[in-house]
Formats: C-alpha cells, structure tokens, sequence
C-alpha cells in the first residue's frame, strides 16, 4: 500500500508542482509578450515622435547657439518665427480676396482702393509708431504680446469679413497692418538688449530676419493648403498663431523692458549731443544724432525698399495679364515670389560674412548693382530677366539693410540706438508704400514699368553714392549734419 501511495503522491504531487510551473510559465510568458508589445507601441511611438521633437530640438539648438539662448536672442529668433508665419497666413486670405478673385481690372480698382483705406492712414501714422514706442521704455514685451494678440483677433474679424466681402475688411486690414509695423518696430530696439557676447547687430539681425523667412518659407504651402478649404481657414490658422506669439513675447528676458542707458534720437544734433546723453531739452526727436553716413545709408535703403513695393504690385498685375511665356499666371508669380525670397534669403546669410567689411561701400555696390540689374530688365524685358531681377533685388536690399543697421551700430550712441532702429524701421515702411502706389498707377507695360523701376533706384543711388564713399574714406567718422 505505502509503495502503491508513494508513486501515486508522488505522481500527484509531481502533477501539482508541474501544474503550477505550467501556469508561472503561462503568465511569464503572458508578461513577456505584453512587455514585447509595449515595447514595440512606445517604439513606434517614439519613431512617430521623434520628428517634431527631434525637429524641435534641432531649432532649438539652432536658435540658442552661440551664446544667443543665454542672453535671450533666440527667444526672440522664435518669436519672429511665429510672426512671419502669422503674416504669411494673412497675407494668403487677404490676396485671395482682394486680388485673385476677379477679373485684372476690378482687381486693380480693388487694390488701389485696399492701398487708399489702409496704406495711406498708415503713411500717416508710420511717423507716429517710433515716438510713440520710445514712451514705452519698460513695456516692450508688452507691446509685443499686444501688437499678436490685435492680429489675431482682427484676423477673426478677417474671417467675417471675407466671407461676406463687407467693409469691414478694410480697417481691419489696416490694423493688421499698423500691428505689424508695431511689433516690427520694437523688434528692431530690442534687439541690441539681446545681444550675446561678441555678436555684432548685423549678426543678430541676420539670424532674426532668417528665422521670419525661414518660418514664411515653412508656413506659407500650409496656408495654402488650407486656403483650398476656404477662404476663412488661413485667417483662423493665423489666429492660432498669434495668440501663441502672445505666450512667447513673455518668454523674452526682463532686461528687455529695461531703459537703463537710453535715450531718444535727435532730429538735430550737435557736437554736444553726439556723445554720451543729452545736456539740453530736444522738441523734436528723429534720427540726426550722427553723421552723414547713417541718413545717406538709410536714404539708399528707402529707394531698394521703395523698388520692393513697386515690384510687388506692379509685377503681379502685370503677371496675372500677361504671364510669363508658356506658362500660366499662378506659375509666373510663383517662380518670381520664390526668386525674390531665395534671394533675400540669400543676401541675409552672406550678410554675416561681409559684416567687417565698409558697409558704405557694401550700400553703395549693392544699390549700383541693383540698378544695373534693373536696366538689363528692362532693355531686355523677358521671363528669365524678370526673375534675375527680382532675385538680384532681394539679394541686395538684404544686404543694404544689414549694412545700414551696421551703421546705426557703429556710429549710433548706446544711448539712442533702440530709438534709431525703431525710425529707420518705420521710413522704410513708407518707402515701400510710396513704392507701391507708383506700381499701382502705371499701365502694365513690362519695358514702361522696369523704366520707372529704374530712375526710382537711380535716384537714391545717385544722391547717397557720393556722400557713402566719402564717409567710407573718412572712416565713418564724418561730420554731423544738423537739421
């Protein structure tokens, strides 16, 4: 009986232990295929996430390197990203509407009468943008988180208002507008507060202006894209945009709203107010506080930026109406949009090459070479011209403007360069509106067109070139001019 037993416990016994390994082997191997699948899901998780953080990390290293993250240069390189993604959406919505949506002609009446409602208030109120931004010293984060959150919710009222084509379209354009330059204008007087150890301005400002391109570059098929869904989703897009602009404009440092060792530009300066701060009360601010070679740089820069806004609404009338040879109108003002921003994009990367070269000298080639450019067009009017040109342009008014804020940098006092930068940033924005009403005016005559494109480059070329090669032979060190 016990030898019976034995071999039938231990057989049962055996049975038991052998049941519960089958079962701990079970759920191990249960665990183990569950800890297999879990892997893979975060594998694969990670393999879909990895290209927006990935990509994100990479801009981030980008922006903040060389010193520009600690000193808070690329926060504000991410901004201007966002802000030219937010206006390239609106400048979507707003050229499918006024521009593209009927026949050349209204659209001409259309345009002049868009320029006439907002560009011309505007004109007016440029020159007020600068002084006013000077009272707000210890507010500009602020004023920058204002300047988004005004666009995007005029860019809702966009929205209505394209759909339905009311008036309502015009003064918020135009406050679109005046937001833009706002913002444009306090970008330009932060950024000396931001400048990281042995960064120049010419270099901090080249970085900024890619970043915009750049980021124009990236949003500019979305907007697109969405813009075949209708007309609203680029303006909704744009809103999202600028209310994170809103968030990133407090992200920038506190030193940003500090006015310590500022001043206000002059509009007349003299020997005792072109050092150090000013001895007697000034009525009349403006950008006299140096010599010649800033206001002849700066008056170059305005006949490329007046050139700018000629082309623009000339050449996309005159597109439209008469495409380039063999192809259609979207194509002709595709491939010239692409030029000219391949070409600023161009000349603001080589910009931080040349920076130690004279940049009256640099001012003077370019415009010269803009002219020369814009007289072969003209001579020779024709589809591979007419991109060279707009190209070329591109190319040279990034790189005057970059020579011109190496002026403001090299011969502007501490004390009065954010006040500088916020002026020469809002004359130029006349310029090209002034450049613009011209190029609505004209008949759309290729040859008549690039003429007049000409004399208006020939003039500003003509009047500063004599003046920039001389304070270039002075070193910059020319006498200043008194208003």
């Amino acid at each position: 009986m016990a030898s019976e037993r034995s071999p039938h416990g231990a057989t049962g016994i055996g049975g038991a232990e052998g049941s519960n390994r089958s079962g701990t082997g079970t759920r191990s191997g249960r665990r183990g295929v569950r800890n297999r699948v879990n892997g893979s899901v975060r594998a694969v998780g990670r393999a879909l996430h990895f290209p927006v953080t990935g990509t994100a990390r990479g801009i981030r290293k980008a922006t903040h390197a060389h010193g520009a993250g600690e000193s808070g240069l690329g926060k504000l390189i991410e901004l201007h990203a966002v802000n030219g993604a937010g206006d390239v959406m609106i400048t979507i919505a707003l050229a499918s509407t006024v521009f593209f949506s009927v026949p050349t002609d209204e659209a001409r009446g259309r345009v002049a009468i868009y320029l006439g409602i907002t560009m011309a208030p505007f004109t007016l109120l440029a020159p007020v943008i600068g002084p006013l931004l000077d009272r707000l010293p210890h507010g500009r984060r602020a004023a920058m988180a204002g300047a988004m959150i005004a666009r995007a919710f005029l860019a809702l009222l966009l929205a209505a208002a394209v759909a339905t084509g009311s008036i309502e379209l015009y003064p918020a354009a135009l406050g679109v507008l005046v937001a833009s330059k706002a913002y444009g204008v306090v970008r330009s007087a932060v950024v000396p507060r931001l400048l990281p150890p042995g960064f120049s301005l010419v270099k901090a400002n080249s970085r900024v202006t890619l970043s915009g391109l750049l980021a124009t570059g990236v949003a500019a098929p979305i907007g697109a894209g969405l813009q075949a869904l209708g007309p609203r989703f680029p303006l909704y897009g744009a809103f999202v945009i600028f209310i994170a602009g809103t968030f990133l404009s407090f992200s920038l440092p506190p030193k940003v709203d500090s006015a310590k060792g500022e001043d206000t530009a002059l509009l007349a300066a003299d020997a005792d107010h072109l050092h150090g701060p000013h001895l007697h009360p000034v009525k009349r601010p403006g950008l006299r506080t140096v010599g010649t070679a800033v206001t002849h740089a700066l008056a170059a820069n305005a006949s490329l930026r007046c050139l700018s806004g000629f082309l623009t609404f000339f050449l996309a009338f005159l597109l439209r109406e008469h495409p380039l040879t063999g192809q259609s109108a979207a194509w002709s003002l595709g491939m010239v949009a692409v030029s000219a921003g391949a070409g600023n994009a161009l000349g603001t990367a080589v910009g931080a090459a040349v920076k130690k070269r004279a940049p009256e000298l640099i001012v003077v080639t370019v415009v010269a070479a803009v002219l020369g450019a814009t007289i072969v067009a003209a001579l020779f009017f024709g589809a591979a011209m007419v991109a060279c040109l707009v190209a070329v342009a591109g190319f040279c008014q990034a790189l005057a403007k970059l020579s011109l804020d190496a002026l403001i940098q090299r011969d502007v006092p501490e004390l009065v360069r954010s006040s500088a930068f916020a002026r020469s940033e809002t004359l130029l924005q006349v310029a090209w509106v002034l450049g613009g009403a011209i190029g609505i005016a004209l008949p759309l005559v290729g040859e008549l067109g690039l003429a007049v494109a000409a004399a208006i480059v020939a003039a500003g070329w003509l009047t500063t070139v004599k003046g920039l090669i001389g304070s270039a032979r002075h070193g910059g060190r020319a006498n200043p001019r008194v208003a």
